[in-house]
């Protein structure tokens, strides 16, 4: 088995490879500081698993769909400090196969490795209750009928994903627009349904990350 660790932090990935090292059956070709160097290395090695922190300085969760998309024989390993259930489904859905927390056992992390290796997903007990805390469902989660493509979301739309991410309830937005509650209603989840997400931190997740609105609010907001 042929795995790269990419992680930022020289201690994680020391920590790791003294870990993984031990086993006979696992070869790490390679040490990733930084998305550049990962898909250098990729490009490079014939990989079975990638166990990567995409939230590290120098990562992006965009790599996680860029490695599906390009090395789709590879399987990914996210290891992760602690992330809210709409960010690890977020990375499931961008092509991550299993996933674990840092602070899992030794043995744990090993056999996420293992199997992630042969194509099964491994989930450690902290990753699925988060999930199911948020009353969602790993076995739900349709991998398969995610795309990577282009969402199309109107002029309309794109109003009124920008309100919503504002605060705004639709009542207040209706009035804004001059339409209806209904029309508003509707709209929402139209939008809900073209993002595949369930509820309003789903449309704020994709409003920032498709740049309709600026991060810092949100930071500043939450600093305050």
């Amino acid at each position: 088995m042929r795995l790269i660790i990419a992680d930022s932090n020289d201690l994680t990935r020391a920590g790791l490879r003294s870990i993984l090292s031990v086993n006979d059956d696992i070869e790490i070709v390679g040490e990733a500081k930084s998305s550049l160097e990962l898909f250098e290395m990729l490009h490079s090695f014939d990989t079975d698993v990638i166990l990567i922190d995409y939230t590290s300085n120098g990562f992006v969760i965009d790599d996680l769909s860029r490695i599906k998309n390009d090395y789709a024989s590879s399987f990914i390993l996210a290891i992760t400090p602690e992330q809210s259930a709409q960010v690890l489904v977020d990375a499931l859905k961008q092509g991550v196969t299993s996933y674990v927390k840092k602070n899992c056992s030794i043995s744990e992390i090993t056999d996420a490795v293992k199997e992630t290796a042969k194509g099964t997903k491994f989930f450690c007990g902290q990753i699925v209750e988060t999930i199911q805390q948020a009353n969602l469902n790993i076995e739900d989660i349709d991998y398969d009928a995610f795309s990577c493509d282009a969402v199309l979301i109107s002029k309309r739309e794109q109003e009124i994903i920008v309100l919503i991410s504002e605060g705004m309830t639709n009542v207040q937005i209706a009035e804004k627009l001059f339409l209806s509650n209904h029309t508003v209603n509707s709209h929402r989840k139209n939008i809900m349904a073209k993002l595949g997400v369930k509820n309003t931190a789903g449309i704020v997740m994709y409003a920032v990350k498709s740049n309709l609105v600026s991060p810092n609010k949100f930071l500043f907001t939450a600093s305050n």
